[in-house]
């Protein structure tokens, strides 16, 4: 975890690629609100886009039985009806999507053919990984 909160540290204050691209892949910055504190939590997230052009993220936690806090606050839409999410150059406001049925398989299949560890992640757990999608709703002004 020190590693995720150092990440979002250098996010916050550095749009250079070597903090908001690793290992090939682009991060985005998750802002929720979280369920049980009310405060502001932050994750840095890859994200991939989806077959229309919206950025999607992975509730993977490495294989965990647990599904990451993050998820689990960003998926009680009574503590966030909308997330900001930052970007390297811009942010913007998202009502977030869990993406399930054929939508799933179709962006499971796209993303686990990049980056086939994400199926070595859903094998070490039983629950499903989820997929959430985030579409601009709203661009910040910045």
């Amino acid at each position: 975890m020190a590693i995720s909160r150092h990440h979002v540290a250098a996010m916050e204050t550095s749009t250079a690629e070597e903090v908001w691209v690793s290992s090939a892949m682009d991060f985005l910055l998750l802002h929720t609100v979280g369920r049980k504190t009310g405060e502001v939590r932050k994750a840095a997230l890859p994200f991939w886009r989806d077959h229309d052009g919206c950025r999607v993220v992975i509730a993977s936690l490495v294989g965990s039985p647990r599904h990451p806090a993050w998820y689990l606050n960003l998926a009680d839409a009574r503590a966030n009806p909308n997330v900001l999410v930052r970007l390297r150059d811009s942010e913007y406001r998202s009502v977030p999507e869990v993406v399930d049925g054929a939508e799933y398989t179709r962006i499971w299949d796209a993303v686990t053919t990049d980056r086939d560890f994400y199926r070595v992640y859903q094998e070490r757990c039983e629950r499903r990984i989820p997929i959430i999608r985030l579409p601009e709703i709203q661009r910040q002004q910045g």
